[in-house]
């Protein structure tokens, strides 16, 4: 994403900064049954379609649409299965390959599927997380070991290590003024933030949020920088503040919550991934969030 792109999408940011009313329950979106135990995801293209992983068999991305009905839009190459989706831009989304140790390149339009980055080392690229202009963001839990790290990816797709010697690393994401770096610990049940350099350097570790119970995985941050926590096996999102605070739960039809994206007409829809249900649910946030404010800035440069 160029200068021009970034000024639009920060200009979103300060317009849909204003708190609305938010369900505290979530409710049907998809069919229940369509996803494997391995449903995850999402995210949310321009016109409001989402995309998730893992529909009918593993390996595969389906698209549902506002109305909930899904369909294949692409299989995977063999020995691939998706995990964790990232949009680049309108018409390129990233998705998290954690049998194949790859970060894959799906073009929206072609349905092209490519090797963006491979990387050997990877446990299992889990979740993704992308800056405005290109630096992915890789969680790489080790489930036996109870461990994990973080990898960057570049624009041009060469990988480093950018954290290390934590626990099993999970939900990631970036805040609106892309200074900070969130990520989960499922077993550990922490939840850290880094300081962001605009090379992808992470730095001052601290620990922002300590969960007594329940697990987590994916995660999301609204445009004010609160983050949607995705509690597995709890049954709910919990929303923290910037400042490592509670301020809401909303409790899930499933217990299984696996991952959490923004759409909708205002960017205030969430879409969560439910893997004991095999489908998807939706609710009402208060604030629209910073994945949406990003696709609507692609959509301004048009």
């Amino acid at each position: 994403m160029n200068k021009l792109i970034a000024s639009v999408f920060y200009s979103i940011l300060l317009l849909l900064a204003q708190p609305s009313f938010a369900q505290t329950k979530s409710k049907n979106f998809s069919n229940e049954g369509e996803f494997t135990s391995n449903c995850e995801g999402p995210a949310v293209d321009q016109d409001g379609n989402v995309y998730a992983v893992n529909f009918a068999r593993d390996g595969t991305i389906a698209q549902i649409n506002k109305k909930g009905n899904a369909s294949f839009f692409v299989t995977l190459p063999k020995g691939s299965t998706g995990n964790g989706i990232r949009f680049g831009d309108a018409n390129t989304f990233y998705v998290a390959d954690f049998t194949g140790h790859n970060v894959l390149k799906v073009n929206l339009i072609t349905k092209e599927t490519t090797v963006f980055a491979n990387e050997p080392k990877m446990n299992q690229p889990n979740d993704l997380a992308i800056t405005a202009s290109g630096h992915i963001f890789c969680s790489d839990p080790n489930w036996k070991e109870n461990t994990g790290q973080i990898w960057h990816v570049s624009p041009d797709g060469k990988t480093k290590i950018a954290a290390e010697n934590m626990g099993t690393t999970n939900g990631i994401d970036i805040s609106p003024d892309e200074k900070k770096l969130y990520v989960n610990e499922s077993v550990q049940k922490n939840v850290w933030v880094f300081d962001l350099s605009e090379d992808g350097t992470l730095s001052n570790k601290k620990l922002l949020y300590h969960f007594e119970d329940g697990g987590m995985d994916g995660m999301r941050c609204d445009i004010l920088g609160n983050l949607y926590i995705a509690r597995h096996g709890v049954g709910e999102v919990a929303v923290l503040s910037p400042e490592g605070k509670v301020i809401q739960t909303i409790k899930t039809i499933g217990k299984k919550v696996s991952n959490i994206c923004f759409g909708g007409r205002n960017g205030k829809t969430c879409y969560i991934t439910l893997q004991d249900r095999g489908c998807l649910e939706s609710f009402q946030a208060k604030s629209a969030g910073r994945e949406w404010a990003m696709m609507e800035a692609f959509s301004e440069k048009k």
